[in-house]
């Protein structure tokens, strides 16, 4: 009965151990998350590029139930252009996307490139790309840049982590939900089947400018509170565990 008591009570310090060093960590663990999620993205096309189309599929895959990885919504690496936005959103400076893969025999069954349809989005969302356009990342530019936002401002909060307070929940929906919403909404709403005003298709500027705005608003809503949390356990632990001598 000694000895079973003596093992659940390692067994528990053990498990206390755990959860205090996890409590100092938390923070670059997240970072790790938020830093692979988006170097994983990234490296997709260049895996593409170099030749290693398998190891590349299988990460577009992986992704393909976290985005919806419409090609004319993507940023390119390696190709004629970083972005190949559809000819609604009159991108200055860019070709539009329908006059590149209208060359691709891969939207050969898309009889109207121009058109908004389910065709054109079944086929933009795996289409990966080609030596001309090169290759897509694997999250569309809203998410990298939601996620890549997360990521550093995970960096810069380890830094002021102590200094920095939540971010009033105002402001969080003035400049976190406000643009993006506003954004997607009025692009959403204005295609089919809806249809409410004229067709509009957001631009890769406001795309990125709106999910930088969302990543960082909710690191900055998120992350103190997180801290607090955890510094509060932090010291729940240290007081047992040296209480008990095992600290």
């Amino acid at each position: 009965m000694v000895v079973r008591d003596e093992a659940a009570r390692r067994r528990a310090i053990r498990m206390q151990r755990g959860v205090l060093w996890l409590s100092r960590h938390w923070l670059w663990l997240v970072a790790l998350f938020f830093g692979l999620y988006v170097g994983l993205a990234l490296l997709a096309p260049v895996l593409m590029h170099v030749g290693a189309t398998g190891p590349a599929r299988v990460l577009y895959t992986i992704y393909s139930p976290l985005c919806h990885q419409f090609a004319f919504r993507s940023w390119f690496l390696f190709g004629a252009q970083p972005a190949y936005p559809r000819a609604d959103a009159g991108v200055a400076g860019l070709e539009p996307y329908e006059s590149f893969v209208a060359q691709d025999e891969f939207f050969a069954a898309v009889p109207d490139l121009y058109t908004w349809s389910a065709d054109l989005q079944l086929l933009s969302r795996s289409f990966i790309g080609n030596p001309v356009m090169g290759y897509k990342v694997a999250l569309c530019e809203r998410d990298i840049a939601i996620y890549g936002a997360l990521f550093l401002f995970t960096l810069l909060f380890a830094l002021i982590r102590n200094r920095l307070r939540p971010a009033p929940l105002w402001l969080y929906l003035l400049l976190g939900l406000g643009p993006i919403g506003l954004d997607g909404f009025s692009q959403l709403l204005s295609q089919p089947p809806l249809s409410l005003w004229p067709a509009r298709e957001s631009t890769p500027l406001f795309r990125t400018v709106t999910g930088a705005l969302f990543g960082l608003m909710n690191g900055w809503l998120a992350l103190p509170y997180l801290e607090e949390s955890m510094r509060e356990t932090r010291r729940e632990l240290v007081t047992k565990l040296r209480r008990i001598g095992a600290l």
